[in-house]
Order: structure tokens, then C-alpha cells, then sequence
């Protein structure tokens, strides 16, 4: 999947239009999707900020999310996902946060899930969440088609979302 430019410019010229905005907390995407965000001239209309929440100790202090918070939440699902949209979202008071968790290979992971595969939510006037499996190792071409799939998937909510 390769993301069209459009896609991005249509959710910055929604996110203005509406005078909303959004905060980000991404794992193996590692700055993509607030980089996507911030590459539309104007984005300090609607980007509060992001973070990269690759450990447990990044989870802490930057989201104060920390194992008990957690401790219900089964690792790498939508609602794990959800949950660190919403804190983002919390913690910088924005419209909209989206948050990625993945596997981006060329390993699959501790808990038995394979290289390819990724969790993104939004979570905001409307939530939403998808699980991604790429079916590939390629750690790169996994955090560009990571980071496709959750602009795309911020899209689609900002176009179902009423105003």
C-alpha cells in the first residue's frame, strides 16, 4: 500500500476546516505518522505533538501508563492501541489521538506474533481500530505501510466523523 499525498493534505485540510487537532503516540512507525502530519504547511493549526512510545519505560513516562494501568490489556491488540490513543489524545488535550503499536520484523515478537503486523486506533468523536498484517519481514517497508495504514485509517474516521 503507498499512501497518496492527498490523503494526508485531505486530513490536515479537515482537521483545519474544523478547527481540531490531534496528538500521537506511536511505537514501530518511530516518528513517521507525526512526520506525514507535520509535512503540510500549516500543521501547527492541528498538531499538538507526538511521541515515540517504543518501551515500557517511554510508556511510563510520557503517556503515565504503566504496567497496572495495563495489566487487564492484552499486548499488541486494537484495545491496547486504543488505549494509548486516548491517553495521547488526554494528556495534550486534542480532538483526536492516534497511536500505532507494531511488529516491524525482520522478528516476530515475545508474544507470538509475526513481523508485518500492527495495531493503530483513533480514539476521539468517533474511535476506531484495525489490525494490519503486512506478511512481510521487511522492517522498513513494515513502518511505511504501518504508517500508510494509519493515515489512512485517521481519513476514514475524519470523513465518517460528523463535524
Amino acid at each position: 500500500m503507498e499512501l497518496q499525498p492527498e490523503i494526508i493534505n485531505q486530513v490536515a485540510e479537515m482537521l483545519k476546516a474544523r478547527s481540531e487537532t490531534i496528538a500521537v503516540a506511536e511505537s514501530t512507525t518511530g516518528g513517521l505518522i507525526s512526520a506525514r502530519l507535520l509535512s503540510v504547511p500549516g500543521a501547527s493549526a492541528y498538531f499538538l505533538g507526538g511521541t515515540v512510545i517504543y518501551t515500557r519505560a517511554s510508556r511510563k513516562v510520557f503517556l503515565t501508563a504503566s504496567a497496572e494501568d495495563l495489566q487487564e490489556v492484552k499486548p499488541m491488540t486494537e484495545e491496547m492501541a486504543h488505549f494509548f490513543a486516548a491517553r495521547v489524545r488526554e494528556k495534550l488535550t486534542a480532538t483526536w489521538g492516534i497511536a500505532e503499536l507494531g511488529i516491524a520484523g525482520p522478528s516476530g515478537s515475545a508474544y507470538g506474533i509475526d513481523a508485518g503486523t500492527s495495531v493503530i486506533a483513533v480514539s476521539g468523536p468517533t474511535d476506531a481500530a484495525i489490525t494490519i498484517n503486512t506478511r512481510q519481514s521487511d522492517r522498513a517497508k513494515n513502518m511505511e505501510a504501518f504508517t500508510d495504514s494509519a493515515c489512512q485509517l485517521l481519513c476514514d474516521v475524519l470523513q465518517a466523523s460528523p463535524e
